[in-house]
């Protein structure tokens, strides 16, 4: 692989976090606002499902999703009758396995946003005839804009640094599946330490200015990214 064919490997890479983290805000802020007001004794079995990915071996996970996007599976063929193409082995398999792999990383800081929320506000906004639209554009998300950042980028910074399920469900197509990760990998298996070292340097300061940014947003470290 050449220099060019790992700057490939660095736009798909950026490619794949830009459109999954944007999704998981979109799937996130909906579910983290049902379970921060929702109040029913098997609430804790559902954050416990949306927190597996944060325990499981990638490969577990990743071998089970390959399961379910193999074209004789169910969801494997709905998509190949929705698409034409299949699910496994291919980039939008590999969104939708970054969707399930780092949906806790985008759901647990507006979780922990929301239910920090002082409640009064909203009663005030209520009283005053707004609607919960206009409650949640207006009051929720500039109060919690913070954990929306830190939501859109933790999830950035995790979907960047997968390996074992893109690897799964994804396979090791350059141009196609290929991110940092298995490139870094491959360069690891050729005996090619300089570029394997280049990226991984790279993926280190990335990391760690990243990392430095959301612990300003996170207001000092004083709350906690995790479910209550």
């Amino acid at each position: 692989m050449s220099m060019n064919g790992d700057w490939s490997v660095i736009w798909l890479t950026l490619k794949l976090a830009g459109i999954t983290s944007v999704l998981l805000l979109c799937i996130a802020t909906p579910l983290a606002w049902g379970l921060a007001r929702w109040q029913h004794r098997f609430k804790h079995w559902v954050l416990a499902v949306i927190a597996l990915p944060l325990i499981l071996p990638p490969t577990v996970l990743g071998f089970y999703l390959l399961i379910a996007f193999a074209p004789d599976a169910i969801l494997g063929q709905v998509w190949k009758g929705l698409t034409g193409t299949q699910l496994a082995f291919s980039f939008s398999g590999l969104v939708l396995g970054s969707l399930i792999y780092s949906l806790p990383f985008a759901v647990q800081p507006l979780y922990t946003g929301f239910t920090g929320l002082d409640k009064r506000y909203l009663d005030v906004a209520h009283t005053l005839g707004m609607s919960r639209y206009a409650c949640f554009r207006q009051i929720v998300m500039p109060l919690c804009q913070s954990y929306f950042i830190v939501a859109f980028g933790l999830s950035f910074a995790h979907t960047i640094g997968e390996f074992g399920v893109v690897l799964m469900i994804g396979g090791n197509i350059p141009e196609q599946t290929q991110v940092v990760s298995i490139a870094l990998y491959d360069h690891v298996e050729s005996g090619d330490y300089s570029r394997a070292h280049t990226l991984a340097l790279g993926l280190l300061v990335f990391s760690f200015v990243l990392l430095s940014i959301l612990y300003r947003f996170n207001r000092g470290g004083g709350r906690q990214w995790n479910f209550r």
